[in-house]
């Protein structure tokens, strides 16, 4: 399915969960003088304008990012906001980064990127502002099996599905024992969302059986509106990098006294 544009849901709490543990990750990755692969299966179009039609419309960035970077969520020395202040001083300050953006921040020459993107005009728009990045109009996982093991070899991955079909969730822990097999060194980074009905419970079961010690993540939120299913946001971490339990404990922590 096509459905699904993120530009509804940009900068929203999920997205500020999920990108700060991304960032924090990136960050130390790039500290190290040895080059790395960054892959993503779902990247989005990259760039969002928070002052669109699409976010005016849900309310979920202004209740996300925005009430975080008011409220400071986020320390002053974050990597997130580094990524987002260079974001913006080149698009506006109205612009919030997908993860291909905040990626493209941490990156040195040197460094390899693949970007999947398989809705049409979603690629199009990601065509205009990762060329950093070798980009694949593909299903991810079909990207993921063909690029794994990647060049260089160290490096993380971020699976990040709309999860519009339910098979989604019986499909990824086989996917991502596919691609472990392949690339027992690279950070696999998923992010799922917690809804009411828990439909994320067995696939995090399947996961944790197959890869005992993984990093988990959760935050809980209310909903963003009346019979909105979403009332949380997970990501599981297969290799995480040292240290980011840290930041997992930090934002969580922060999501419990404030979301």
């Amino acid at each position: 399915m096509l459905s699904y544009q993120h530009a509804y849901h940009a900068g929203n709490l999920a997205d500020l969960h999920k990108h700060a543990l991304l960032a924090v990750a990136l960050d130390y990755l790039t500290r190290k003088d040895k080059p790395l692969s960054y892959l993503e299966t779902h990247a989005g179009r990259g760039l969002y304008h928070l002052d669109g039609i699409e976010a005016a419309k849900t309310g979920e960035a202004q209740a996300g990012i925005r009430r975080a970077e008011t409220e400071d969520w986020l320390p002053g020395d974050h990597p997130l906001l580094a990524a987002m202040t260079q974001v913006r001083r080149s698009h506006g300050s109205h612009v919030y980064p997908g993860s291909p953006l905040i990626a493209a921040h941490f990156l040195r020459r040197g460094d390899s990127a693949h970007l999947a993107e398989l809705h049409p005009a979603e690629f199009d728009a990601l065509s205009l502002v990762a060329g950093f990045a070798t980009l694949h109009r593909q299903d991810g996982f079909q990207m993921a099996q063909a690029v794994c093991p990647p060049t260089p070899r160290r490096g993380l991955m971020l699976i990040d599905p709309s999860y519009e079909v339910k098979a989604d969730y019986a499909a990824i822990p086989r996917q991502i024992g596919l691609i472990a097999r392949k690339w027992n060194v690279g950070v696999i980074a998923l992010w799922y969302p917690i809804l009411t009905d828990a439909r994320h419970a067995p696939m995090l079961e399947a996961l944790e059986t197959s890869h005992p010690g993984a990093l988990r993540s959760e935050v809980a939120f209310a909903p963003a509106r009346p019979g909105h299913a979403m009332i949380g946001s997970g990501m599981w971490m297969l290799n995480a990098p040292f240290g980011l339990g840290d930041e997992a404990a930090r934002i969580e922590a922060v999501f419990r006294h404030r979301a």
